[in-house]
């Protein structure tokens, strides 16, 4: 056995003995309280928007920002649009961004009878596999929430989930950041005895990052 393989065997056997907590502080705990969860609405139309509360001068002028990378009026022709390099070869082998510091800082060498020093051509073939394998990428789709919000359409965010992101597997990837933006959300209640209607402005969540976590 080389000196490369034998370095790559320790490390991932050092690596096998990980449990979910965590280890070389790779595994930051990311938020919680994302994604959001479906809202329930009452299916009376009589809490619709009429055809004159749609109008869009009016509107944009209550919204003020109006942020077209992630609002649209109307439907987006693609649904995924911004997604296309995100395929399973490109997430092994081209994660975006800078190379998180705790990757970068990991001491390779290890105590092998005489310590060895572990190559700069070894260690970064093995920071580029640590980081393409916890990588997790945030995967935006133009959600349509309703005749009640405008601008309906929203680009989400939601964090890759077709695999595992640790070694042992067990970790997933979730959501660590977010942004809010503005939407305008038509409210109905009841005023003497007459219903009521306008739109008011309201915050919504925006994912933009993603960590490797424990699943729970």
């Amino acid at each position: 056995m080389d000196l490369q393989q034998c370095l790559l065997s320790v490390y991932l056997l050092l690596v096998s003995f990980a449990q979910c907590q965590h280890y070389y502080l790779l595994r930051p705990i990311p938020s919680d309280t994302l994604p959001l969860l479906e809202l329930k609405e009452d299916p009376d139309p009589i809490y619709d928007p009429r055809e004159k509360d749609l109008n869009e001068t009016e509107l944009r002028s209550v919204l003020g920002d109006f942020d077209s990378r992630f609002l649209s009026i109307s439907p987006p022709q693609d649904r995924y649009t911004g997604n296309e390099d995100l395929d399973e070869l490109d997430l092994q082998q081209n994660p975006a961004g800078l190379m998180p510091k705790d990757i970068k800082n990991l001491d390779f060498d290890v105590q092998w009878g005489k310590k060895r020093k572990a190559s700069k051509k070894l260690k970064r073939r093995l920071q580029m596999w640590l980081w393409s394998y916890s990588f997790c990428p945030v995967l935006y789709a133009w959600n349509d929430l309703g005749s009640r919000f405008w601008p309906r359409f929203v680009r989400a965010g939601s964090c890759y989930s077709k695999r595992s992101c640790s070694v042992p597997e067990g970790m997933v990837c979730k959501p660590a950041k977010s942004t809010h933006i503005t939407l305008l959300r038509w409210r109905c209640v009841q005023r003497r005895g007459a219903l009521k209607c306008a739109w008011i402005p309201v915050q919504y969540p925006i994912i933009t990052e993603c960590k490797c976590s424990c699943a729970n």
